[in-house]
């Protein structure tokens, strides 16, 4: 057997395996309430999600609407002085992480889902890029994802998770 086809035969063994399928990264969103203990805090769980999400351990999904979310909450006055960060810095920093991010267009309005008007754009994103998990820190604001079976987990089972498959 030619060395080209050995080699197809064996990544087809694993993939039905499911050992090359399940190396593909997790495709998630983030919360704002993450973003915003990442920049209340550089020891937390939070922080290091936005590290593994810079080395490409994980995708992390957004759209517009999330992306002005994120916008309007971390430059609100209370947390620029918590980071003692800039607007300007925000801005930066948002624009880093956009081109991180991959692009969900939301095709399907799926409101009114959850309690919280802000959570709906964050579910929305998650149902439209069939993002593997929404990562939160209130995770009962998203009982309802159970009904889509989309899986939300903190930012510290999150990454535990990604140590597993590390």
């Amino acid at each position: 057997m030619p060395v080209l086809a050995s080699v197809q035969v064996l990544v087809d063994a694993l993939a039905r395996s499911h050992i090359i399928s399940d190396m593909k990264p997790m495709r998630v969103v983030l919360d704002t309430n993450v973003l915003v203990a990442a920049s209340r805090s550089r020891k937390g769980a939070s922080f290091t999600l936005l590290h593994a999400l810079r080395e490409r351990r994980y995708v992390a999904l957004g759209s517009v609407p999330l992306l002005l979310e994120y916008e309007a909450v971390l430059k609100r006055p209370e947390h620029l002085s918590v980071g003692q960060r800039t607007e300007a810095m925000t801005d930066a920093f948002l624009d880093a992480l956009c081109l991180l991010m991959e692009p969900v267009h939301l095709h399907f309005l799926w409101r009114p889902q959850t309690r919280d008007p802000a959570d709906e754009m964050v579910l929305e994103t998650a149902l439209n890029g069939r993002a593997d998990a929404l990562i939160t820190l209130n995770t009962a604001d998203f009982g309802v994802a159970e009904r889509f079976r989309l899986t939300v987990l903190t930012p510290g089972a999150f990454l535990r998770r990604l140590e597993e498959h590390s």
